[in-house]
């Protein structure tokens, strides 16, 4: 087991690398730069870049950024916030993106199983089909638009929550951003553990442990669910990637002062330290969460981690 996993450490390290790589190359055949102004004369651009060594070759100035980075410096805005460091920008944004993802991820996993496994309890019911109504629903429609309605009826309507979000009830306010973005996890997961449980409740195995005597909810609980977890697994690594690093239009219509905002105004200004941290840290975010993943599997399934040794 641990040289599977010393492999995929490995192998997570290097994708980043590549990653990394390829952001700063995009960044540079990127048309403009951070300097746009019209007023600035070419002597004064050429000082501009050399001040900020933009005018040294690209290998160059990737393996400074490489080395600055792995300090935890990702160096300094040219734009949105100048000569400030892209960290220290970075500090308060990314608590408030991960806080709304976390919670977005938790309310979607929890309604997602619950109506998953009272659709497969209820196979070809009304419950069933209504259960797989709601999930079409939830998969069809677009997380921004959910949060327009939300923010419609539950905020302007019924001032039940803020509009915008507000610093001084941070956690009141992102409720509404994460039921907003919960939708389409709990759609996906109660389409999942739907299918899933049904397999495996009709199955040769549940049904000797049925015919042992075992409890129902004990059938459900400890053989049923257990084997269903794995793809459903599977599908919440992605998820919760996507929440993590997808939520920038959910952001940008309360007003959340998180990453996926600084990140377009990144792109929109053409700050290129601004835009390759966070696209890299949203890509750190999600390879954790898929190594993270691969690891759950031999924990759920004894069958994997015997598996995973041997190789």
């Amino acid at each position: 087991m641990k040289k599977y996993l010393t492999k995929r450490a490995l192998v997570s390290v290097a994708t980043l690398f590549v990653i990394l790589l390829v952001l700063f190359i995009l960044m540079d055949l990127m048309p403009g730069s951070p300097f746009n102004d019209e007023k600035l004369t070419a002597d004064q651009l050429a000082v501009l870049y050399s001040k900020y060594g933009l005018d040294k070759p690209i290998i160059v100035r990737f393996f400074i950024y490489v080395k600055n980075m792995l300090t935890g410096d990702f160096g300094i805005s040219y734009t949105i916030n100048k000569n400030f460091a892209v960290s220290e920008m970075l500090k308060g944004r990314l608590s408030v993106s991960l806080m709304v993802g976390a919670m977005a991820m938790v309310v979607g996993t929890i309604f997602g199983l619950i109506l998953g496994i009272a659709s497969a309890l209820n196979h070809n019911t009304w419950i069933d089909n209504l259960c797989s109504i709601i999930a079409v629903f939830g998969v069809s429609i677009p997380s921004y638009v959910c949060g327009l309605l939300l923010c419609y009826f539950l905020a302007y309507k019924l001032k039940l929550f803020p509009i915008l979000f507000d610093r001084g009830r941070p956690f009141y306010s992102l409720v509404l951003p994460a039921l907003a973005l919960s939708v389409s996890p709990t759609a996906n997961i109660a389409r999942f553990t739907r299918s899933e449980m049904i397999d495996v409740l009709n199955s040769n195995f549940i049904s000797l442990v049925q015919s042992k005597g075992v409890k129902d909810y004990k059938v459900i609980v400890k053989h049923a669910l257990r084997n269903t977890l794995i793809p459903i697994v599977t599908v919440m690594g992605p998820l919760l990637a996507g929440l993590l690093t997808g939520s920038s239009v959910i952001e940008k219509i309360f007003g959340i002062p998180g990453i996926g905002n600084l990140m377009i105004q990144g792109i929109q200004f053409n700050d290129y330290n601004v835009t390759i941290a966070c696209s890299f840290i949203y890509s750190i975010i999600y390879v954790v969460i898929m190594f993270v993943v691969d690891l759950l599997y031999g924990v759920i399934d004894p069958r994997i981690r015997i598996t995973k040794e041997g190789a």
